[in-house]
């Protein structure tokens, strides 16, 4: 119940909720056990044995807190009302009262019910929310150990799951508890005996149930994993249609797909017999124990030993159908419950998910930046793989920088370092002095501005995508940012021009329009220093030729750390670094290692050949 009761919190404060759903909730109760405590005077009445002749109070009784003062204070008016009217009026007065109750039984428990759907909708909304913001703050690292799509399976299907399973049996949980208490403390006020020995047999259901519901947790914690599994499936196969259907593997896809999905239409239809079962077990152990009771009290009043009498009887037997109603309730949500609290654990797992890169208790905004970057023997190891060893680079501030080397250098792990989407295991990286890991997240990342080799857009329009995260951006700012980046023609020839859908990932342009656009996003933020991983490898040749310009304009009067994949397009850098199995082992100019004749050399004359 910790899990449950930490889901809970998610709707704080409670003093919003509280006091109006326990008063809602404890009147609601009132009422509705007064509906069939009043079936004793109506069979009285329809057996004919009020006695109007019997003596009336003159007064009614004063106030007590026992049970006796309400049926003293009934009876007092019942017999005012038998004594004036007779039987007839008895029975109206009878009718005209349960109907009262029934309706002020089900208006306090409408009031629950509104309340506790404040609630449910409070707890769901916070709970996705505190996901999603887990989600943005934890490190790029986390999400390599990571399936996207058991990710996307707690941010959805359970979050939806805790909703569905477990706050939606607040009422049961809050409520029905009340019943419980008023139901029994009637029933053992009307004859112990008989409620002894119910709740002898109660126990036994409860215990099975209680051996289905653990059954049932251990398998929705399967079925969760087996969505994700999908999930993760559905994915991958709409990221890479391209290359499935290239290769002819529809029927491979699809026979992976199958078996995940086998595997968990297996799991839920093993679940939902376990579930099915617990409602009809327990009716029919209420069923058995109301038999029961039939035969023990009937048993009681044939014998006339005591004050039970045949109206009292049927009057108990409804009154303990209805202890039924609230066990049963309860026997379904303990079961429906359990595959939402795996659900809700596996959220709750993600939300304690702390991000290793994160700020300092202390820590301070960078100051603007005037001076240089300062790389001070920096290594990086990833588990007991080391990345990045030894690495010594300045960037004076307005120099270019180039990253080249072959695959698996460190290149990108080496941009990565500088906006924090990693820290360095050893060494340091400074701004002006200023120790990166001493600086708040926020301030580092303003001063920059990235440009991937996958163009990163949203679905969304042109404009938005230009203005991503900076909401005062003006229609001619935009454009501006635009036409340096050589996006606004293609832009106006849009069908809706800057107010042009792009669709997911920007799948309507082509990949040298979608890289100008984020080359336009990065010149309207205005970054004083630049992260490019070189934007042209993957574009046609007129395309590249547009895209360098928007690069070469975007460069201008900027501090640049560029990872080169075609070195054509970094000759002019100030200085090249050549990075081979994580360490620096050539620098200089072009022409300077060139004429060195090594790594870099021979890397040159392989494009060109």
């Amino acid at each position: 119940m910790k899990t449950y009761f930490r889901i809970l919190n998610f709707a704080r404060p409670f003093s919003q909720y509280v006091p109006g759903y326990a008063i809602a909730t404890l009147l609601a109760t009132i009422f509705g056990v007064m509906n069939f405590t009043l079936l004793a005077p109506l069979m009285t009445v329809l057996f004919d044995q009020v006695e109007a002749h019997r003596v009336i109070p003159t007064a009614p009784p004063a106030f007590e807190l026992s049970f006796d003062w309400p049926k003293q204070f009934f009876n007092y008016y019942f017999g005012q009302v038998v004594q004036a009217q007779g039987t007839m009026g008895a029975l109206k007065f009878i009718c005209f009262l349960l109907i009262g109750s029934v309706l002020l039984s089900n208006v306090f428990r409408y009031i629950g019910l509104r309340i506790e759907g404040v609630v449910r909708a409070r707890v769901v909304k916070n709970l996705r929310q505190q996901v999603y913001e887990r989600i943005t703050q934890l490190q790029l690292g986390f999400f390599s150990n990571q399936r996207k799509g058991n990710i996307m399976s707690t941010l959805t299907n359970d979050v939806q799951e805790v909703e569905n399973s477990v706050v939606s049996t607040l009422n049961v949980l809050f409520r029905e508890p009340f019943y419980l208490f008023g139901y029994f403390g009637v029933l053992f006020y009307l004859s112990p005996k008989l409620t002894f020995f119910s709740l002898l047999v109660l126990p036994v259901s409860g215990l099975i149930i209680s051996s289905i519901a653990k059954k049932l947790k251990r398998q929705s914690s399967e079925g969760q994993e087996s969505l994700g599994t999908i999930l993760g499936i559905i994915d991958e196969t709409l990221g890479g249609l391209r290359v499935i259907k290239g290769f002819n593997a529809q029927p491979y896809v699809i026979d992976k797909f199958n078996q995940s999905n086998n595997r968990y239409a297996h799991i839920i239809t093993s679940m939902n017999n376990k579930r099915s079962l617990a409602s009809p077990f327990s009716e029919f152990m209420g069923v058995t124990v109301v038999a029961g009771i039939l035969y023990f009290g009937g048993s009681i009043i044939l014998a006339g030993n005591s004050d039970l009498t045949g109206p009292m009887l049927v009057a108990y037997l409804a009154l303990f159908s209805q202890v039924l109603v609230p066990i049963k309730a309860i026997s379904n949500a303990f079961s429906n419950i359990q595959r939402g609290l795996v659900a809700g654990e596996r959220v709750l797992a993600l939300i304690d998910t702390q991000p290793e890169i994160r700020d300092k208790p202390n820590a301070r905004v960078l100051p603007s930046f005037t001076q240089e970057i300062d790389f001070k023997n920096v290594g990086f190891r990833y588990a007991d793989d080391p990345i990045l060893q030894d690495i010594n680079l300045r960037i004076p501030k307005g120099k270019t920088v180039a990253l080249v080397g072959p695959s698996g250098g460190g290149k990108s792990t080496l941009a990565d370092l500088l906006p924090r989407f990693y820290d360095p295991t050893q060494g340091a990286i400074t701004i002006d002095g200023h120790d990166l890991r001493d600086c708040t997240l926020h301030s580092i990342r303003e001063q920059m501005g990235i440009v991937t080799q996958e163009s990163i857009l949203f679905n969304d329009t042109i404009f938005n995508n230009i203005a991503f995260n900076k909401t005062d951006a003006t229609e001619a700012e935009v454009i501006a940012a635009a036409k340096i980046a050589n996006a606004h023609e293609f832009i106006m020839q849009s069908p809706d021009g800057y107010q042009t859908v792009i669709g997911d990932r920007g799948g309507k342009l082509s990949g040298g329009q979608r890289q100008r656009l984020s080359i336009a996003r990065a010149i309207l933020k205005n970054p004083p220093i630049l992260i490019m991983d070189e934007a042209t490898s993957a574009l046609d040749t007129e395309s590249e030729k547009l895209v360098q310009e928007a690069l070469t304009n975007l460069m201008k009067n900027r501090t640049s750390l560029v990872i080169a994949h075609r070195l054509s397009t970094i000759q002019h850098a100030d200085e090249i670094i050549v990075l081979q199995a994580g360490r620096i082992v050539e620098r200089g100019n072009h022409a300077q290692l060139v004429e060195q004749g090594g790594l870099y050399y021979k890397l040159t004359q392989m494009q060109n050949t």
